[in-house]
């Protein structure tokens, strides 16, 4: 969903990944949102990073696709496809997700090998069943949790784990780049107490 903090969590995600030694590309595959491409520009400047775009409205399985020819190229260790955020009820924007999957699989049968939902801890219960729906269409391999700063506890983060096996990864706790980092659940659990 729109405002969860995809793209930024993209941003910290891969200013994490370089801090570690790492290299990587961006791709700015959520090609319908204003601004969004923008956003993942500025970001991609303060984290030095290489950022892959298309035509505004194009097709966001096609930037991938050129992204992960690029990051080939430069012998990146990783990259990270920012895909437009969307509600698990629109199907054929789900279908975009499985679009995006069939074209990194053509470059590499085992792409995309981590796909990571972003959901907002204030969002409660919901984030469960988006977390099901989504796992339906492209299967997840683990959950961001953003704005663990405000109100939002993550409690929802047990229910998705225990409910669908899918591990929180990364947990982001404001607005600044460093706040991010990997998710500890002993951490976790004695923040929540």
């Amino acid at each position: 969903m729109n405002g969860t903090g995809k793209t930024t969590s993209t941003a910290k995600l891969a200013n994490l990944l370089k801090k570690q030694g790492h290299s990587l590309v961006l791709a700015a595959a959520d090609t319908f949102r204003a601004a969004a491409v923008e956003q993942l520009e500025v970001w991609a400047k303060r984290v030095d990073v290489p950022i892959i775009k298309g035509p505004p409205n194009g097709d966001p399985s096609a930037v991938c696709f050129d992204a992960y020819s690029s990051a080939i190229a430069r012998k990146a260790d990783f990259l990270i496809c920012d895909t437009a955020g969307r509600l698990h009820t629109r199907h054929n924007l789900m279908e975009e997700l499985r679009k995006v999957q069939r074209t990194l699989g053509k470059k590499d049968p085992t792409a995309p090998h981590e796909v990571l939902l972003v959901v907002d801890a204030t969002t409660g219960g919901n984030a469960l069943q988006q977390a099901k729906e989504f796992n339906k269409t492209v299967p997840l391999t683990g959950v961001i949790v953003t704005k663990l700063d405000g109100s939002g506890k993550g409690g929802v983060l047990v229910a998705i784990q225990q409910e669908l096996g899918i591990p929180a990864r990364f947990v982001g706790t404001g607005e600044h780049m460093e706040d991010f980092e990997a998710f500890v659940p002993e951490t976790f659990l004695d923040q929540m107490l």
